[in-house]
């Protein structure tokens, strides 16, 4: 059941509540990228090896991933708004912790309690936007948070590099500080319980219950697939592609800052095509054309790097086309897997989003095994994972009238 007194009084609606929705959605992005800049600064005060250091970059990854899994079921269990108060004051104090490491031990500690704080926003948002919008206007609403979603990286890491040269790295994490005590403050004033009361018998089942229940489901399992094999493509072409532009092809990184455009872009029109095309087209059909285009143009990509022509543009454009697909898929097959079960959608999203860190760790690991400094490696990973994104994609598909 709903903890008593945590309903809340006001829940914000439309604009509003999209944008509070995108802004739980990026602390994510801004704990993983925002960072990076910091890290050489990390190193410089406490003395430390680059292994030590890079603990404070890596554990994030795995802790969101596994809390992901944590909050979805707990929000079926307690409630929205309760949990996500308390995932987001645990992002503040760990904040703050890390500001105020006196060591890397204490750092490392207080990067995984904002790690951990921080993914509830990527698991609850999704399973607020299903209790609020239902199924009619939720692949619209999606499409939306994906977009924020997106935008996180891009602006994360620039701005920690701003604030760690001109403020030093703790800078970084004070600001991170004061981003989440905002957050939490309007999140507290503006968003009310969402679960639904009648639910408050259904989950008392365990998690792991929950999951089977969820995952025996052959249209769940092949949403939550897709989605996971689709963001191992993704982060597969983001590692590579800054490798081959900057080690095999040796142009600045100024230059792969600006192909790098080509993503973001690719992916934001992909959301907005299929936010206007939400209650025209069929979830299912969505899902497998986004996992047939990926496919086919990681089939062109390899042409091209095996052919041995290697460009920017031979990169950036597949590339642009891979990220407009996924853009097309990802929130239909989200919005589908949080349509399977309304009691248990807090569970759906958090198993939807651990795939996706799951995969896109996974998939970054293989390549990173395979890495020879050829373009090689990059073909093999991504077709692996557009191949297996496509096929999770037809099981839907083919079960589409059921």
């Amino acid at each position: 059941m709903a903890l008593p007194g945590l309903r809340g009084g006001k829940q914000a609606e439309g604009p509003l509540l999209i944008f509070l929705l995108g802004a739980v959605s990026i602390l994510g992005p801004l704990v993983i990228h925002m960072f990076y800049p910091a890290t050489p600064g990390v190193k410089q005060t406490f003395d430390v090896s680059d292994s030590l250091v890079g603990l404070t970059a890596s554990i994030p990854l795995f802790v969101i991933a596994i809390f992901t899994l944590v909050y979805g079921s707990l929000s079926d269990r307690y409630g929205r708004r309760p949990v996500l108060l308390a995932g987001l004051l645990l992002f503040v104090l760990g904040s703050a912790l890390s500001a105020a490491a006196p060591s890397i031990w204490t750092l490392i500690g207080g990067r995984f309690l904002q790690a951990a704080g921080a993914a509830c926003g990527m698991t609850l948002a999704r399973a607020i936007a299903r209790d609020v919008y239902g199924s009619d206007r939720l692949v619209k609403i999606l499409s939306y948070l994906l977009m924020a979603y997106a935008l996180g990286p891009m602006v994360a890491t620039p701005l920690g590099g701003l604030l760690a040269d001109q403020f030093g790295w703790r800078s970084v994490l004070v600001f991170a500080s004061a981003i989440g005590l905002i957050v939490t403050a309007l999140v507290f004033f503006n968003i009310a319980e969402t679960r639904e009361p009648r639910e408050t018998g259904t989950p008392r089942t365990s998690f792991l219950s929950n999951c089977g229940t969820l995952l025996r489901d052959a249209k769940f399992t092949g949403y939550v697939l897709q989605s996971g094999f689709c963001s191992g493509v993704f982060f597969t072409m983001l590692g590579s592609s800054a490798f081959l532009m900057v080690e095999y092809l040796g142009r600045p990184a100024a230059e792969f800052g600006l192909y790098f455009l080509f993503f973001p872009a690719g992916y934001w029109i992909g959301n907005f095509i299929s936010s206007r095309l939400s209650g025209r087209v069929d979830i299912d059909i969505m899902v497998f054309a986004g996992g047939a285009v990926v496919l086919l143009t990681a089939v062109a990509l390899a042409a091209l790097m095996v052919g041995g022509i290697v460009t920017p543009l031979s990169i950036f454009i597949p590339g642009f086309f891979i990220t407009l697909a996924q853009g097309m898929a990802l929130p239909n097959a989200q919005a589908g897997a949080l349509q399977v079960s309304h009691v248990l959608a807090g569970t759906a999203s958090g198993i939807g989003t651990f795939m996706q860190f799951f995969c896109a760790a996974a998939f970054t690991q293989l390549y990173g095994l395979l890495a020879d400094g050829t373009p090689i490696p990059m073909v093999i990973t991504i077709s692996i994972a557009a191949s297996l994104s496509f096929a999770a994609g037809v099981v839907p598909f083919l079960r589409r009238k059921e």
